[in-house]
């Protein structure tokens, strides 16, 4: 007798999957919390991105593996993306967490966004239409597009493939 779909799915959804390249997300922080330029001054030791309460985006934290790649974003009065952070811990129990239910990855950075890349350019530009930040704006940790990863580069003034954890 064959399984029911979503026990087939939970399933399906524990097993390793395989990729070619990194994975793409956006991390968001106050920076009056937790700033750029503390991030950077982490090093390569990078930083532990704790304190995330919400079930999408811990899920989010869960999905990513070592190497994957993120945008730094400042939210509050900035609401920009400055920076480009790599995956350097997988997920792990957020220390900061009592209950034992919220999970952090650790992230270090990687480098600046030549031209830093605000919300309403993201807005503006049909090509970032369905990105989440532009979508959903909210969620602390997000996932990225291939498409979309290329497209912020491209406007702040990176080449996508030259960048290097």
């Amino acid at each position: 007798m064959a399984k029911p779909a979503a026990k087939t799915r939970k399933a399906a959804a524990k097993q390793p999957v395989s990729r070619d390249g990194p994975s793409y997300w956006l991390f968001k922080t106050e920076p009056d919390e937790h700033s750029w330029e503390m991030q950077k001054a982490r090093g390569r030791k990078g930083e532990p991105w704790t304190g995330v309460r919400n079930f999408v985006a811990r899920n989010n934290m869960t999905a990513m593996q070592l190497g994957d790649l993120g945008f730094f974003y400042h939210t509050g009065e900035d609401r920009e993306i400055v920076g480009i952070v790599e995956v350097c811990a997988t997920a792990h129990p957020d220390q900061k967490d009592e209950t034992g239910v919220w999970k952090c990855v650790d992230v270090r950075a990687v480098c600046d966004i030549p031209s830093p890349v605000t919300l309403a350019a993201a807005k503006a530009n049909p090509k970032l239409s369905a990105m989440a930040l532009v979508r959903t704006s909210r969620l602390s940790v997000q996932p990225v597009t291939p498409e979309e990863w290329k497209e912020v580069c491209r406007m702040g003034g990176l080449d996508p493939k030259k960048i290097r954890g």
